[in-house]
């Protein structure tokens, strides 16, 4: 029988600490916690570490490659908010276990020659690029069943979210940008009532909705249309007390992915890929894009960007780690699949979240509040998505890197 018996492993269960325990993994499933260890389990000695539920990306851009370098880096779960892997098109990732897991937004409600044109070429830009959905084709054909929702008035907004339902996106994306973070000002961005419309219409279906804000003035909007998430943290200025406050009341979450601010900014993340926990796992072309960056906003201010999100923190805010990590590209620079995850972590404590709040934002709170039942958390009866690193990441944030083992559905990925 496929048991094994992981012991004396202090564990942070997702929420909180608990002393050394043995917690056991059977078909897929924690099974145990405590207890003696089964006749015939195998057993996995890990004194000297801590068991983790297996990590939570919760902004991602992602590929087959991408979903693979994540789980060696404990990252068991990437939540896409643009891309491909919507329900339906993921088969070859829900039974491998030599993959992260992955959800969906499908692609985000924006007008034409809205975000992220400026990024990707749209066809409508001097550059004369062409979007692959406007091709034909082989290129054609690959994106004939992709819902592209571009919209302008709320009844168009409405009439999309159906249609990215049908298409299997687990939440729905809003585009709120004019372009100002990405040195592309001008850019046309939904209105208020547009917004509004297409979050009314998302959770009379009860579906979650998240909206790529960078802006106080986009984050007004969300927060306005009664948005349940935000997966990004304005840059452009500080937020004001009444701003924070206006974002607690609400309820959402907030997905700050300080990596990608600072990536804007000009800031790579030079010193992080020269650690060797990070360098052995990463290929010359994502090391080169860790060495990178954005660029595109560097009159922005990292530290504004870090009291925010201890002020939002102190406010109540649900905090959840993600990255906006995407392809390895220089000029999408700073940020690299898994790696990223735990260099966010740092970011949040040093922005004034305990390591144990901090492991809460890539655990238990993504898993709760993108309604992911089964995982984040370790308790009998859910996945055994699990990550085993040396030291004490509850004391001292960076020991996270110190990976062992990760687990991926009860599935050792490394060999003993």
């Amino acid at each position: 029988m496929d048991r094994t018996a992981i012991v004396d492993a202090r564990i942070f269960d997702g929420e909180e600490v608990i002393p050394e325990t043995s917690v056991v993994i059977e078909r897929g499933r924690i099974v145990a916690i405590g207890g003696a260890v089964p006749d015939g389990a195998a057993v996995v000695d890990a004194r000297g570490g801590t068991l983790l539920p297996g990590l939570i990306d919760a902004h991602v851009h992602t590929s087959l490659d991408g979903l693979e370098q994540a789980l060696t880096f404990g990252v068991t779960t990437e939540l896409e908010m643009q891309g491909m892997f919507t329900r339906g098109t993921r088969a070859q990732v829900t039974e491998n276990d030599r993959v992260a897991d992955v959800r969906s937004a499908g692609f985000g409600i924006t007008p034409p020659g809205g975000h992220p044109s400026e990024l990707m070429g749209d066809g409508g830009h001097d550059d004369g690029d062409e979007a692959p959905w406007e091709s034909e084709g082989e290129v054609a054909d690959q994106w004939a069943d992709i819902v592209m929702p571009f919209a302008t008035t709320p009844e168009e907004a409405v009439a999309f979210i159906p249609r990215l339902e049908a298409a299997g996106s687990d939440y729905i994306k809003f585009m709120i940008d004019d372009g100002t973070v990405e040195g592309a000002p001008g850019l046309p961005v939904l209105d208020d009532a547009t917004v509004a419309a297409g979050v009314e219409e998302a959770h009379r279906r009860g579906l979650l909705t998240v909206a790529h804000t960078l802006t106080v003035e986009a984050t007004s909007s969300a927060i306005a249309a009664g948005i349940d998430g935000l997966v990004h943290l304005f840059m452009d200025r500080p937020g004001t007390p009444q701003l924070i406050d206006a974002i607690a009341r609400s309820g959402a979450f907030v997905v700050p992915c300080v990596v990608l601010n600072a990536s804007m900014m000009g800031i790579p993340a030079t010193a992080f890929a020269a650690d060797p926990r990070v360098r052995s796992k990463l290929d010359d072309a994502w090391i080169a894009t860790l060495e990178s960056s954005y660029d595109r906003y560097p009159q922005g201010d990292l530290d504004a960007v870090l009291a925010s999100v201890g002020a939002l923190h102190a406010a109540g805010v649900d905090i959840l780690v993600g990255t906006d990590v995407s392809f390895p590209l220089p000029t999408l620079g700073g940020m690299a699949h898994g790696a990223s995850v735990h260099h966010e972590l740092q970011l949040l404590v040093r922005a004034g979240l305990t390591p144990v709040e901090a492991l809460r934002a890539a655990t238990a709170t993504p898993a709760r509040r993108f309604g992911l039942d089964d995982r984040g958390r370790i308790r009998e009866s859910l996945r055994a998505d699990l990550v085993l690193v040396d030291g004490d990441p509850t004391t001292r944030i960076s020991d996270t890197l110190d990976v062992r083992q990760v687990w991926r559905r009860g599935a050792a990925l490394f060999a003993n």
